[in-house]
């Protein structure tokens, strides 16, 4: 799995198989639940962490990347596969002159990813933008959900709160219309704020949610833990939330870090950090 997940750590899979559509991803779903084939969808590989023992289980590779701009009892949208990345349709809906998705212009996943997670960036969230999305879940069958059906919270909702229950297939996101030139000079200072504050390198993304009213990497920094490294991962000098592999670490590494900095901080500050990343397969204690 390593070359399949941004961290570049991960054991082995017991099968990938790559979607290319939001229809073949359905089929492939249904099957290995019909005959109970425990699986698990991958997007970019952002946002996990795979045990070195791997994963027991098949990996669905989400390919389905197709997106057209369409019109919504007139308002505009995009109405996207979910494995499209949000990087690709921000800066198209840029090129066409929409906007209202410029927050999520630095977000490295794809759209399943983030409307499972509610992503957000920049002031804004997928609370705040999505329309529908086209959910296959385990029991229920397809189903259309808004916003309030998903029961957002800070960077989760009712499908990460139950993982295995559903797949998203497809969503329509909000758009509104811009002027072109202005909406790629907002995404050219997002990617300058993300350039100076985030490191670069092979990492899943921010490791923890930030508590109430405080910020996670504030609280790592704080603690002293800033440029710990174990093994091959190194917590980022840069923003301390942050976990790099200088391409000779495993998982466990970044797990062995992940347990310091959480029993670190709360020991220092009474507060107990909150994965923000989905650790999967097979751990040592």
């Amino acid at each position: 799995m390593a070359s399949l997940t941004t961290s570049r750590v991960g054991g082995p899979a017991a099968c990938v198989v790559a979607c290319t559509s939001a229809a073949e991803l359905a089929a492939d779903v249904q099957y290995l639940w019909q005959n109970d084939i425990p699986l698990q969808v991958l997007g970019s590989g952002s946002n996990v962490l795979v045990s070195d023992k791997g994963i027991d289980c098949v990996i669905l590779q989400n390919k389905a990347k197709k997106f057209v701009f369409e019109n919504l009892e007139g308002q505009p949208v995009v109405n996207a596969e979910s494995g499209a990345t949000l990087i690709t349709i921000v800066r198209d809906a840029a090129q066409k002159g929409f906007d209202g998705l410029v927050w999520a212009s630095t977000i490295p996943g794809t759209l399943g990813g983030a409307v499972y997670g509610n992503a957000g960036a920049h002031g804004g969230d997928m609370n705040h933008s999505l329309v529908m999305a086209e959910i296959l879940h385990r029991d229920k069958g397809m189903l259309s959900m808004n916003a309030e059906q998903m029961q957002y919270a800070y960077r989760s909702s009712i499908l990460k709160r139950s993982p295995g229950s559903a797949v998203i297939l497809s969503a329509v996101l909000a758009l509104r219309a811009g002027d072109p030139e202005e909406i790629k000079a907002a995404i050219k200072v997002n990617a300058e704020k993300r350039h100076c504050s985030q490191p670069s390198g092979s990492c899943f993304g921010s490791t923890f949610k930030n508590p109430a009213g405080d910020s996670a990497g504030r609280l790592i920094e704080a603690a002293g833990l800033k440029g710990t490294r174990i093994g091959g991962v190194e917590i980022s000098t840069l923003h301390a939330n942050f976990m790099l592999n200088d391409g000779t670490g495993c998982a466990q590494d970044y797990r062995n870090l992940v347990l310091l900095a959480q029993k670190t901080v709360f020991e220092k500050f009474g507060v107990k950090l909150e994965l923000e990343i989905e650790m999967i397969g097979k751990w040592q204690d």
